[in-house]
């Protein structure tokens, strides 16, 4: 019988979730939607020394934005809990008693001090086969001193026991057959009686096989720990129910070699997380995409595309049509680039499919952070305006620049196009021009344009110059929509009073 997909997103909560780890989850999303499967949210918090207030909060909210739906986990619940490892010490407990009752795991005794004393007198010293007879553990020790040790309640940690000069296999779905020989794995620690908290390593694989995960999908970063998940299963008498293995291609930076980073983003100037973030230690605040006026659906596109294609050149796609299109198939093998300017194109993309009606309600929170009461004008009117030059933009923000003339007058008017438009004549053309506005029956684009154009032609003016002094007036620059779809949308009234001061204020 097939086994049900079911897939998990395990971040710890010690920071803000990185833009990579949300292309993981997005990845492990699309991949159970496609397969009817089920998506876990884990909270890996087994790390105390690291654990940051608020981090979980932050994880979820983050998901949530980004619409990446989760079936079962802390807030969710299910039938697989506790979703949060600190709540699984005795599940924990329990199998590596196990692992200790079967041989396959030891405990060592070593202080800090003793292991920095080993690797100073080893280079590369690894904890393994070949080490671990001349150190402190319960397989060097007779079993009377173990007993001595643990009753005097000495500090202790257990380590997997590898067997060295064995051929690992891991079978990949992106990568294929990765095989590793045992004789280079160190005996990795799994519990720590200190805290009473396993490592990374044995609780997910304890959690993986308990939760009956089908597929691990993480990281490129996490595939030299899978040899040792491996035998881990193997150890456990779990190798029929391992999971399949999914390594997903590092995010790269924009520029140069290596993994993306905070320092990247800080130093081009974009965005390393999906939400602001606020460090409860350091005071530092980290932008956002959410908070910079990407849509969500333009970012989850946008990481989509970052490793995996749809097989043909399609770009724009909706959750669904991701979820339809998904497979592991098309993952790539070698790193992405993280091409942050093409995530404003995707971001520009999305805001042109918002209608006019939604996006003037997004963009009033931009007028009143600029001194504009919103309240002062007709939805239709913002609409109407926002439908001229949403195409100019990125991002709602970018509206205000694109078009504040239509809600202030201009206070300032652009020095080169003065020099370069502005003559002593043409006051006088545009007081000539005043009269054939005021003159208008209809003052409409479609109307006015023809007769302002016929008298230009007329008079035998310059046609460049007269209109770009025109816009000048009303607009304060020479950049903008039609000129005459400007002007219909402010008035006869409120266009001539701006040509006026345009005549009193340019010299």
């Amino acid at each position: 019988m097939e086994r049900k997909v079911r897939v998990r997103f395990a971040p710890s909560p010690t920071g803000p979730l990185h833009i990579g780890g949300v292309r993981t989850a997005l990845y492990n999303y699309l991949f159970a939607r496609q397969h009817g499967g089920d998506m876990i949210l884990r909270i890996e918090d087994t790390d105390s020394q690291r654990f940051v207030p608020g981090a979980e909060d932050y994880i979820n909210e983050a998901l949530a934005w980004l619409g990446i739906g989760i079936d079962e986990g802390v807030r969710e619940g299910g039938n697989y809990g506790p979703y949060k490892q600190s709540e699984r010490r005795d599940i924990y407990r329990e199998h590596v008693k196990m692992l200790l009752d079967a041989g396959k795991a030891y405990m060592a005794f070593d202080t800090p001090a003793e292991l920095e004393e080993a690797r100073s007198k080893t280079p590369n010293f690894q904890y393994d086969a070949s080490t671990r007879g001349a150190m402190r553990n319960s397989l060097s020790l007779p079993a009377e001193e173990v007993q001595r040790l643990l009753d005097a309640g000495e500090k202790y940690v257990v380590r997997f026991k590898i067997e060295p000069g064995r051929d690992v296999e891991v079978n990949d779905l992106i990568r294929g057959k990765v095989t590793i020989n045992s004789s280079i794995l160190d005996d990795k620690v799994l519990y720590k009686s200190a805290d009473d908290l396993p490592t990374y390593h044995l609780a997910n694989i304890v959690d993986d096989h308990l939760m009956e995960v089908s597929h691990v999908i993480r990281g490129e970063e996490w595939l030299p720990s899978a040899p040792l998940h491996v035998l881990l299963y193997e150890a456990f008498g779990w190798a029929d129910t391992m999971p399949e293995f999914v390594h997903l291609p590092l995010l790269l930076k924009p520029d140069g070699k290596g993994k993306l980073s905070k320092r990247d983003g800080d130093r081009l100037g974009f965005p390393v997380f999906p939400l602001e973030w606020h460090d409860p230690k350091s005071g530092e605040v980290s932008s956002g995409y959410r908070e910079r006026g990407y849509l969500p659906q333009a970012v989850v596109n946008f990481l989509a595309l970052l490793g995996w294609n749809p097989g043909d050149d399609t770009e724009i796609m909706s959750m669904d049509e991701l979820i339809a299109k998904f497979s592991l198939d098309h993952c790539s093998r070698s790193g992405a680039k993280f091409d942050f300017e093409k995530g404003k194109w995707f971001n520009h993309k999305y805001l042109q499919e918002i209608s006019d009606d939604e996006l003037a309600q997004m963009y009033k929170p931009v007028l009143k952070a600029h001194g504009v009461d919103a309240s002062a004008y007709e939805d239709s009117y913002i609409a109407r305006v926002v439908s001229l030059v949403k195409g100019r933009i990125n991002f709602v923000s970018d509206l205000w620049e694109q078009s504040r003339f239509f809600f202030v007058e201009p206070e300032s008017y652009d020095e080169k196009a003065v020099r370069k438009r502005w003559s002593a004549e043409m006051p006088g053309i545009l007081t000539e021009l005043i009269g054939v506005l005021e003159g208008l029956d209809d003052f409409s684009s479609a109307a006015a344009e023809p007769v302002v154009l016929g008298w230009i032609a007329d008079k035998g003016y310059h046609l460049g110059n007269v209109m770009n002094a025109f816009r000048l007036t009303v607009v304060g620059e020479c950049k903008g929509p039609h000129m005459f779809d400007i002007t219909e949308l402010l008035g006869c009234e409120e266009t001539v009073r701006r040509i006026r001061l345009g005549i009193d204020r340019i010299k």
